[in-house]
């Protein structure tokens, strides 16, 4: 069995620079530091989690609470949990799973239990009501996502005001003055999910200044209610031909039923998707798609988080931070010139 001596020799520094490295309790040089993280590679080396944990008064444990939610888009969470769970290892860190569907009551327990260093939130509504929980506990935590009110806490999201503005400036852009948002279901907007309700704010926004007559339609995501919200844009704004979607459900219906109306994408109706790549990539026509990298949130929660930890650590007043990352419009084939449409033929 590997000892932490073994790792000492092995990277020609004294025992007690290893337990600094790994602790995180001294400030170490950068070099020393990777010399250190080599050598625990190499010679495959796993400190007692027990005796790590007694003697610097850590778990080396972080609780990531994921949403349990059946209007959640679930690839793209597994993908932040995975980037979240890769960064802890690499950080000698385990991650402890909970559900959102505990609520602060969950977040509460993990607190209160000592099991876990801190705490990452993912789904964070504006006004999270599991926020003054780790207020009141002063739990260290990392939010992916952005809530009203972000003191004492760490926060990474996509700039999803930028996204909304994005989509209004390309369609804008196109010529494009009729427009429509199909956002995501009732319930997102009524929980006040951030992400649901930046992205259209942005929107809105940037719609009203570039001069785009538009409605926003929230959508279940099914054929049938895609159906149904369709149907009512077209009833209501016949000239509607710009098309916003915010819900990966929907992507697929609302492409059928348009050619179904017949309306041609994108000679008659420009859609722009808020979705990851693949997907966008995966239709006929390929979507023009606003999207953001999600393993990058995890990466830079688990950061967020670990510094506020190492700082409550040396008793100092952990830093507040705020990163928003910047969202990428990619032009594929769904978008378009604004062209009227001819009247077809009696």
């Amino acid at each position: 069995m590997v000892t932490l001596a073994d790792v000492a020799r092995h990277a020609g520094v004294s025992a007690s620079t290893v337990s600094y490295v790994l602790s995180g309790k001294r400030s170490i040089s950068e070099e020393t530091r990777r010399r250190v993280e080599r050598s625990v590679a190499e010679l495959g080396y796993h400190p007692n989690a027990g005796a790590r944990a007694l003697a610097a008064k850590r778990s080396h444990i972080v609780a990531l609470v994921v949403p349990l939610r059946a209007d959640v888009y679930v690839p793209i969470m597994m993908q932040i949990a995975i980037s979240v769970t890769v960064t802890a290892r690499q950080h000698g860190y385990d991650v402890l799973l909970i559900t959102n569907d505990e609520g602060p009551e969950g977040v509460r327990r993990v607190a209160l239990s000592g099991l876990a260093d801190g705490v990452i939130l993912m789904d964070v509504g504006l006004a999270d009501e599991r926020i003054p929980v780790l207020r009141e506990l002063r739990t260290q935590a990392a939010l992916i996502g952005l809530p009203d009110d972000p003191s004492g806490l760490s926060c990474v999201d996509h700039d999803f005001a930028a996204a909304g503005a994005s989509c209004a400036d390309h369609l804008a852009d196109l010529g494009h003055r009729e427009v429509a948002f199909i956002g995501y279901g009732s319930g997102v907007y009524q929980r006040h999910a951030g992400y649901a309700e930046r992205t259209l704010m942005g929107f809105r926004e940037r719609a009203e200044e570039r001069g785009l007559r538009f409605v926003h339609r929230p959508c279940e995501g099914t054929y049938e209610s895609t159906a149904g919200t369709l149907a009512r844009i077209l009833a209501d704004r016949p000239d509607t031909t710009g098309f916003v979607v915010q819900n990966e459900g929907a992507i697929g219906p609302l492409l059928s039923l348009l050619r179904i109306s017949g309306r041609t994408v994108p000679e008659d109706a420009s859609v722009i998707a808020l979705c990851p790549e693949l997907l966008a990539e995966q239709y006929a026509p390929a979507l023009t798609a606003v999207t953001g990298p999600a393993q990058e949130l995890g990466r830079v929660a688990v950061e967020q988080l670990l510094r506020r930890i190492t700082a409550a650590g040396r008793d100092e007043v952990p830093d507040d931070e705020l990163t928003l990352l910047r969202p990428v419009l990619t032009v594929r084939e769904s978008t378009s010139q604004h062209r009227s449409r001819t009247p077809s033929s009696s």
